[in-house]
């Protein structure tokens, strides 16, 4: 069985949807030390679930499946691994929290049909030198994550392409 090695712990910046990672956070993917462990870097920055804020009632940013949420956030912003492998850790991640049924399901299925748009979200945001892990993270009152949002990010990008040139 899979596991989460450490416990979760984070602060909120003032913007109320980004937190800050304050320390080591890994999964261990498949089996107990089997040595393919995703490590989250202290400083990073998550939104947890992306989930758009009219579906909250149902789904929040915050829930039981919180932690899987954050190991996806890292791999989406990583990409050392496919997106496909990644939405399948977050859907292992979650079986290993007890997320239930309707809501694991529900989470992947989206993140399987929608989550193209964060995942180049993060390579824009990378290649215009945004970075979501803070050198310094001594928070202060006020710090925001400033990042751009998807569509000025997806905006820009348009813009910047060279004509006949691939997204």
């Amino acid at each position: 069985m899979s596991v989460f090695t450490e416990q979760l712990i984070v602060t909120p910046l003032s913007d109320g949807r980004t937190w800050v990672i304050l320390r080591p956070f890994s999964y261990d993917v498949g089996n107990i030390g089997s040595g393919d462990t995703v490590k989250v870097k202290t400083g990073f920055m998550t939104d947890f679930a992306s989930i758009p804020r009219l579906l909250w009632i149902f789904l929040p940013c915050w829930g039981k499946y919180g932690n899987a949420a954050v190991i996806h956030d890292w791999l989406y912003w990583a990409q050392k691994r496919s997106r496909k492998k990644a939405d399948g850790i977050m859907l292992e991640g979650m079986k290993v929290l007890k997320v239930p049924c309707w809501q694991k399901y529900s989470i992947y299925i989206a993140v399987r049909l929608f989550g193209q748009m964060a995942w180049k979200r993060n390579q824009w945001d990378r290649d215009a030198g945004f970075q979501r892990v803070l050198i310094s993270y001594r928070l202060k009152t006020g710090d925001e994550s400033n990042r751009p949002s998807l569509i000025s990010r997806a905006l820009k990008h348009l813009r910047n392409r060279s004509p006949g040139q691939d997204s």
